[in-house]
């Protein structure tokens, strides 16, 4: 996909994205009612997905519809969710519906729209390598452009633990889920992790009907048990603005320990998905008579997987209260769902010795460009890369439009008016004084 943007023989422009994820989606949507900010973003992709392999079908957002590309920072673009829906001609048909969360195909249906409307994004033309000489220098494997400011958004890759198999073909990531989960009838399949990924392919395996059933379902988790996301209002405050710009300022224990504590704020489980699946787990032991098709394991480890009989997959677990009592379980078949982590920035390796670390992390400041040593002009953007210097929010929707203003206004030397703050006072007041003025 190669509109306006490769179409122009000066090859300069004031911001150059690589990747088109969300984050760099919603930058590219914002830019595009600048005239002033030539911009182009490219991704290796030939066409625009998210999380393809975990599009199983019935399953949600965890997020409000508010939190799309552009909304909470421009609510009268045209490249918003209720845009798109308007577009589509099926806004009415949306309502009427009545969804109590909008399903993730559409969510991805409506970012590829997004994307299909934007000329200044290139699919399918990869960045190879980025230099600077006084501007940068973008390499690409069809041809080599130069930018004021550069924007990284490559998201991230399926994290896999040290005891996962990298060649078998019966134990993969659930990110490959939709692509591999054919074929299990009959079988012993192991679910291992206790976020929302794992619930929904449990739940997903567990509805199957006649020959596609599995022949048992086992899902593992280190978890004390299988825990709900924390939805409610005042814990949703950890995703506002004035929040994370509270938490860039905390020193990094705190932040540390905060990302520990606060983690199902971001990763817990649905209330509707977990109560679909414990009344699925309810007609098959008292309906169908079919109580052995599944088990639960939380609380546990997995410390080794081995091969075992008939090509089959024996997983050693540790009890966390009760380690000394290992416990084992056979499977033909192991889903990983153990999230996704930072992909490796390789295209930035010309510039690596000038970039500024903290914590495994480029450094970044309160507009999410990076520390590094060259003019203050010239910068280097990036998106959910940040964990923990910006808090749980920074990989999650809730503030991707919030961060990509941010870096608008900086590229072009303006401030957005911003939202009210919190109910909640994060920071210490020295001398209280609480005298509301409306």
């Amino acid at each position: 996909m190669a509109r306006g943007a490769t179409e122009r023989s000066d090859p300069r422009y004031r911001c150059v994205g690589i990747g088109v994820g969300p984050a760099n989606l919603s930058l590219a949507s914002l830019l595009h009612g600048h005239s002033d900010v030539r911009n182009v973003f490219f991704d290796s992709k030939a066409e625009f997905g998210w999380h393809e392999g975990q599009q199983i079908p019935g399953t949600s957002l965890q997020v409000s519809l508010f939190k799309d590309l552009v909304t909470l920072a421009q609510p009268t673009s045209p490249f918003s969710f209720l845009a798109y829906l308007h577009e589509q001609g099926k806004i009415y048909h949306f309502l009427n519906a009545r969804f109590d969360a909008v399903p993730r195909q559409e969510f991805r249906n409506y970012m590829r729209w997004a994307c299909e409307r934007n000329p200044n994004i290139v699919l399918g033309e990869r960045v190879r390598s980025v230099d600077f000489d006084g501007e940068f220098v973008v390499a690409t494997d069809r041809r080599t452009v130069r930018a004021d400011n550069v924007v990284l958004g490559i998201g991230t890759r399926p994290r896999l633990p040290e005891q996962a198999s990298r060649d078998a073909a019966t134990q993969f990531h659930a990110g490959e889920f939709t692509a591999r989960s054919g074929g299990l009838g009959g079988k012993r399949v192991c679910v291992v992790g206790g976020g929302q990924s794992g619930a929904e392919a449990v739940l997903h395996l567990l509805g199957r009907s006649g020959a596609e059933l599995p022949r048992r379902v086992s899902w593992v988790s280190r978890r004390a048990n299988y825990f709900p996301i924390d939805d409610s209002p005042f814990t949703n405050d950890f995703y506002m603005p004035c929040h994370s710009e509270y938490f860039s300022r905390l020193d990094r224990p705190v932040r540390e320990d905060f990302n520990r504590s606060n983690v199902l704020s971001s990763d817990g489980i649905s209330e509707r998905t977990l109560r679909d699946l414990y009344q699925r787990l309810y007609a098959l032991r008292f309906i169908e008579g079919a109580g052995d098709l599944f088990a639960l394991f939380p609380n546990r480890t997995v410390r080794t997987v081995a091969g075992a009989d008939a090509d089959g997959w024996r997983l050693t677990l540790a009890h966390n209260d009760q380690p000394h009592e290992p416990e084992e379980i056979d499977a033909d078949v192991v889903v990983w769902a153990t999230g996704y982590r930072t992909r490796e920035a390789e295209v930035l390796a010309p510039l690596a010795g000038r970039i500024e670390r903290e914590g495994g992390e480029f450094r970044i400041d309160g507009n999410y460009a990076v520390h590094w040593d060259g003019p203050a002009d010239r910068n280097i953007f990036v998106q959910n890369r940040a964990r923990g210097q910006r808090g749980l929010a920074d990989p999650n929707l809730s503030l991707n439009a919030y961060r990509s203003q941010r870096i608008v206004d900086r590229i072009r030397g303006v401030r957005s008016d911003g939202q009210l703050p919190s109910f909640i006072e994060w920071s210490a007041k020295p001398r209280l004084d609480l005298t509301w003025e409306g």
